[in-house]
């Protein structure tokens, strides 16, 4: 196997562990997309994928970076949270990252309710600010799961079609 097809690989195998860290929050999926995206363009001496496509996949990457940061603490938001909620949510979040699958799931629903807690509201309301956040990160992953969608589609086009 020459380097090229080794470069190719590569990039293949980057794609597809990006579009499953879409679904399973441990990685950073559309990152991940985007690093073999632009292995294979390299590979490819950006004969296909140029710096259009590449500024396109590149847009899509920081809008789902945002839609990352921002659905959780939307969500609770829309729940009625507190400040204290907010920042609970946006700590147990990042706390969450370090207890994998279960810690990304509990870690803002926990957070926003111990912050609510905190606020002085009863556990019952405070759950319900919590269960708002975690229905915002799962807005948010759907978000996040489109935009993947769509850079493999735009990828795949610029790949193949032109």
């Amino acid at each position: 196997m020459d380097n090229t097809s080794l470069y190719y690989v590569v990039a293949g195998v980057l794609i597809v562990v990006g579009l499953l860290g879409t679904i399973l929050p441990v990685l950073p999926g559309l990152p991940v997309m985007f690093a073999g995206m632009l292995l294979a363009a390299w590979a490819g001496d950006f004969a296909h994928i140029g710096a259009g496509t590449l500024t396109a996949l590149g847009v899509l990457v920081l809008l789902s970076i945002g839609v990352d940061l921002a659905s959780s603490i939307l969500g609770a938001k829309r729940s009625g949270a507190s400040n204290k909620g907010l920042w609970g949510a946006g700590i147990g979040g990042f706390a969450g990252i370090f207890f994998g699958v279960p810690g990304l799931v509990a870690g803002p629903f926990l957070g926003a309710s111990l912050g609510e807690m905190a606020h002085g509201r009863a556990w019952r309301d405070a759950s319900k600010i919590g269960l708002g956040t975690w229905l915002g990160i799962l807005v948010g992953a759907v978000l996040k799961l489109m935009l993947a969608l769509a850079m493999l589609v735009l990828f795949i086009l610029a790949m193949w079609a032109w």
